[in-house]
C-alpha cells in the first residue's frame, strides 16, 4: 500500500511540473534534430548540444550557464557541464515538483525582489541559494 502511495505522489509531482517539462521536451527534441544528444538520468531528461546549446547560450546568463531546468528536463551546452551541475539542477527539478506552474513566476518575482533590494538577482534568489546549498 505504501508503494502505491509513493507512486501516486511521484506521478502527481510529475503532472504538476508537466507544463514546464513539455516545453523542455520540445527544446530537447529540437536539439536531437540539430545534432544534439539526450538521455534520462537520475529522474530527469537531459539534452545537450544542437538547439539546446543555442537556447542555453541565449539565456540572460549566457555562455556561463552550464545547465537550465524546465520541469523534469535539464538543458545544457555540453555533456561535461551537465555532469558538473547535475546535483544543482536536480534541486531545481524538486522545486518544480513543489511549485508546478507557479515556479516560473515565483522565480522571476524573487529575482526582481532581490534586484530591487540591491542584491544579485541570480545568486541571492532563494531558489538558487537552495540549489547551491543542496547541490
Amino acid at each position: 500500500m505504501l508503494r502505491v502511495l509513493r507512486l501516486g505522489s511521484k506521478l502527481a509531482r510529475i503532472v504538476w511540473a508537466s507544463p514546464y517539462s513539455l516545453l523542455g521536451l520540445l527544446i530537447g527534441v529540437a536539439s536531437q534534430f540539430t545534432g544534439g544528444h539526450g538521455r534520462f538520468r537520475d529522474g530527469a531528461f537531459e539534452f545537450y548540444g544542437g538547439f539546446a546549446t543555442w537556447f542555453v547560450r541565449h539565456l540572460p546568463t549566457g555562455i556561463h550557464t552550464a545547465g537550465f531546468t524546465l520541469g523534469h528536463v535539464i538543458l545544457g551546452q555540453a555533456d561535461e557541464g551537465l555532469v558538473i551541475v547535475g546535483r544543482h539542477e536536480r534541486v531545481h527539478v524538486r522545486q518544480y515538483e513543489v511549485w508546478g506552474p507557479f515556479m516560473g513566476p515565483a522565480y522571476l518575482l524573487c529575482s526582481l525582489w532581490m534586484w530591487c533590494s540591491g542584491k544579485d538577482a541570480y545568486r541571492d534568489n532563494p531558489f538558487e541559494v537552495e540549489a547551491y546549498r543542496e547541490g
